[in-house]
């Protein structure tokens, strides 16, 4: 009976298939499984109010999907002027620079500016300096912050005395 290399698969493949629950339908089984589903389609409906699949609709707004504060984003690329820009996402509040030297300095520095939330705040604000060596200092990258939040609140003063 086992002598053909084509049983034993065969075999195996109806063994799973019947311990996992996937036997042979018969004709009421059907039924079941079409009332079973549509029992979960009205459970996951009632969740929330919405069906699965509403769920890969795309329905937001994307003038407000994701904010970022304009007087830090434009304080960032003030500030490290003297960094090229590589890429900038101002919808994602993601600034990465390259290489450059600030003047009077002989170190390098490349940098990853996040911003974070549309708050005129520190929180809002994070900057990662790293130089040829290595990371740069915390005094280092908290001077370059404090340098930024300073010049986007002076930005924001200038806005509203327009």
């Amino acid at each position: 009976m086992f002598a053909t290399g084509r049983t034993i698969p065969t075999l195996i493949l109806v063994l799973s298939l019947s311990a996992c629950g996937g036997g042979p339908l018969f004709k009421g089984d059907k039924d079941k499984i079409a009332q079973s589903d549509q029992r979960d389609a009205v459970e996951i409906a009632n969740n929330d109010g919405t069906k699965i699949w509403e769920l890969f609709d795309n329905k937001d707004d994307p003038n407000t999907t994701i904010s970022v504060n304009k007087y830090i984003w434009n304080a960032s690329l003030d500030v490290l002027s003297f960094l090229p820009v590589e890429a900038a996402d101002p919808f994602s509040g993601v600034i990465v620079t390259g290489w450059g030297r600030p003047k009077g300095s002989n170190r390098s520095y490349r940098a990853t500016i996040y911003v974070q939330d549309p708050a005129l705040d520190a929180r809002s604000l994070r900057v990662a300096l790293v130089t040829k060596s290595g990371p740069a200092s915390r005094d280092t990258v908290r001077s370059i912050e404090d340098a930024i939040l300073t010049r986007a609140r002076q930005m924001r003063i200038r806005d509203s005395k327009l």
